[in-house]
């Protein structure tokens, strides 16, 4: 800490935290432990965070994040859309095809940024917006191939056919993006994914991790 930094407001950041990575939330007491401060520290950061919705507490005292930080993470989107879009503006004219930003929205995949290419006589629509499960389409299985990556294979995705008949798709995962679990891809109308595309999308997903950081 130092002399321009608030330790109440760090160690409430701390609690969100610790909060954000359990899934069957904390006691007072193992808050207490492990922010190394008193039982009567942590009430009164829990009781702050309920009276901004930021904390849940359950009947039997487990601390949860509340519902108020999905009001705080609706602002994201648009900063990370506009962080990608210089990326995608090149990969969607470069490729002569609709590049795009997907994101996790629980089980499903998001499309929270599209670029179409200026210069093609036709393309595929595909709008903000769009929502499919993260098993269907290049977007989605990019994200799910990096949950089990080992760090071998092409790094990118290819898909055909299933999300929009006659559509092809390829996709990269965002990779080293704090809090952020996303991928960058192209829809075609094609049978199959030029060779070119894959090596080209994981430039464009390198990009916009890079403008993320």
């Amino acid at each position: 800490m130092t002399a321009e930094t608030s330790q109440t407001l760090d160690r409430g950041l701390r609690v969100l935290k610790l909060l954000a990575d359990t899934d069957h939330g904390l006691t007072v007491t193992e808050l207490s432990t492990k922010l190394g401060v008193n039982r009567t520290v942590v009430y009164r950061l829990l009781a702050t965070l309920e009276q901004h919705a930021l904390v849940r507490r359950d009947l039997g005292g487990r601390a949860r994040v509340g519902l108020g930080v999905l009001r705080l993470g609706r602002q994201v989107h648009p900063l990370v859309r506009e962080a990608a879009l210089p990326a995608l503006r090149s990969l969607a004219e470069d490729i002569g095809a609709t590049a795009h930003l997907t994101l996790v929205d629980g089980t499903e995949a998001l499309a929270v940024a599209v670029v179409e290419p200026t210069w093609t006589d036709y393309h595929v629509a595909y709008r903000a917006g769009f929502r499919h499960p993260l098993d269907r389409g290049a977007a989605g299985r990019a994200i799910l191939a990096a949950r089990h990556s080992s760090g071998t294979g092409p790094g990118y995705t290819l898909t055909h056919g299933e999300l929009e008949a006659g559509a092809s798709g390829a996709a990269a995962p965002l990779v080293g993006v704090t809090g952020v679990e996303g991928s960058v891809g192209v829809v075609m109308l094609a049978d199959s994914v030029p060779e070119r595309v894959g090596p080209r999308v994981v430039e464009a997903a390198r990009e916009v991790a890079e403008a993320l950081r």
